[in-house]
């Protein structure tokens, strides 16, 4: 801006010369600062004198006076007339400095024979006059432009009343190209969906009416359990057999289906459910059936037959409690145990889902009897360990998970109808699962 402000400002006097303005470097205020002057040097002016006017000067050397460039046919024009008293200068012989100029559109000057000025004006022409059938012919064409809109005036009245008569009529007007406006966001609605309570859930749960549990012609495994790597491939290839089996009624009941883990441990293993334990159990906060397998091969030595129908019990059972916890029947019977007010009333709520358990694996052996071979020998060695299997013959003498009597009861009835329907404990009397 300070640029464009000193281009566009007059320079003042002395500002080109040596020491002037323009010479001097700005200081750091941005002011220009003038120079010490060192010296003094004679330009050779001479002595001033009076200025006087030109005019004056001109009478006394009786010359003629200065004329305006314009008034003096510097541009082309012609001269204009000398003051009074001045001599005349003809023009012939005259020179103008610079050459001679241009009129008009660079044309050669007409002083000389025409004069460029008239002294009257030109003369007017006529008006023009237009013929009678022209005229008429433009009439006419009014006329039809007239009637033209008076007939478009009349459609379009009539195409508005006929809008307004039917307004399912379909408007002439073309449709935006712009896209729709979005929908308003609808407003969100919070259902309340009235909790269940344990005892609706655990005695009517929907999977007690989902049907029987069909076969899935799964064929016992092949693997003998004598080795760590043996006895978890029993159990991996007997796995899908059960969530084959199980799935479509857990669906049908209105739950979600998940398989679930399967892992072995050693002896005293830590496990996250229950801590120290020797024996196979399912823990329900990840879904994880733990088998323990010394025991298997311990029994398949001393019996191979009965050492493989344990194992398939053993898994059908576990397998019973993750039932439970996929139709919710496990977290209910766990809260009714915790608001029992007396052990004994734990207790009779723990046998309960341990007796279901054992009657739901017993339906799934029952219904895949055939293809697991469970017949002959095999068929006897299980309903010897069913009726054999009770709190009874439990070291530690804990009724936690039903007698022997009761064992049979639940477990040889589902065996046989191989429906869930025949499993609910919870509906049953206390002496039925004591």
């Amino acid at each position: 801006m300070a640029d464009e402000a000193s281009r566009g400002a007059d320079p003042r006097p002395g500002h080109f010369l040596p020491g002037g303005a323009g010479d001097a470097p700005p200081d750091e205020a941005g002011t220009p600062v003038r120079p010490r002057q060192t010296y003094r040097q004679d330009y050779g002016l001479g002595k001033a004198r009076p200025v006087r006017s030109s005019l004056d000067q001109s009478l006394r050397r009786g010359t003629a006076p200065p004329h305006d460039p314009l008034a003096s046919g510097r541009f082309g024009a012609p001269p204009s007339a000398p003051l009074p008293g001045a001599p005349f200068t003809p023009l012939k012989g005259t020179r103008q400095i610079g050459g001679a100029r241009s009129v008009g559109w660079h044309s050669t000057s007409t002083r000389a024979g025409v004069p460029q000025y008239a002294a009257a004006p030109p003369p007017l022409k006529p008006p023009r006059r237009f013929s009678k059938p022209l005229i008429a012919v433009c009439s006419v064409l009014a006329l039809i432009a007239l009637g033209g809109g008076a007939m478009a005036s009349y459609k379009l009245i009539d195409n508005f009343d006929n809008t307004v008569e039917d307004p399912l009529a379909r408007p002439s007007i073309r449709p935006s190209q712009e896209p729709p406006a979005p929908a308003p966001p609808q407003p969100t609605v919070t259902v309340t969906v009235p909790p269940v309570p344990d005892a609706v859930r655990v005695q009517k749960n929907a999977l007690y009416t989902a049907g029987k549990v069909p076969s899935v012609r799964c064929a016992e495994p092949t693997a003998r359990p004598t080795s760590q790597a043996n006895v978890l491939e029993y159990y991996r290839e007997l796995l899908p057999c059960l969530n084959k089996a199980w799935e479509p009624l857990v669906i049908k009941a209105g739950y979600e289906f998940r398989a679930p883990k399967l892992v072995l441990y050693n002896k005293a293993a830590p496990s996250v459910c229950s801590g120290d334990t020797d024996t196979a159990f399912y823990c329900p906060s990840d879904e994880t059936i733990s088998m323990i397998w010394q025991q298997d091969v311990k029994n398949y030595k001393q019996d191979k037959i009965s050492a493989r129908v344990d194992m398939m019990d053993t898994l059908a059972h576990e397998y019973g409690h993750h039932v439970q916890q996929l139709t919710n029947i496990l977290i209910s019977a766990n809260s009714r145990e915790g608001w029992a007010k007396t052990k004994a009333a734990k207790l009779e709520e723990n046998r309960r889902v341990e007796l279901q358990a054992n009657c739901l694996g017993a339906a799934f052996l029952g219904a895949n009897k055939v293809s697991l071979g469970i017949k002959g020998d095999k068929l006897r060695a299980w309903e010897y360990m069913t009726k054999h299997s009770g709190d009874e013959y439990s070291p530690k003498k804990v009724r936690d998970h039903g007698s022997s009597k009761n064992q049979w009861v639940w477990s040889g009835t589902s065996f046989k109808t191989t429906s869930p329907a025949t499993c609910n404990t919870f509906t049953a009397p206390a002496a039925k699962v004591s």
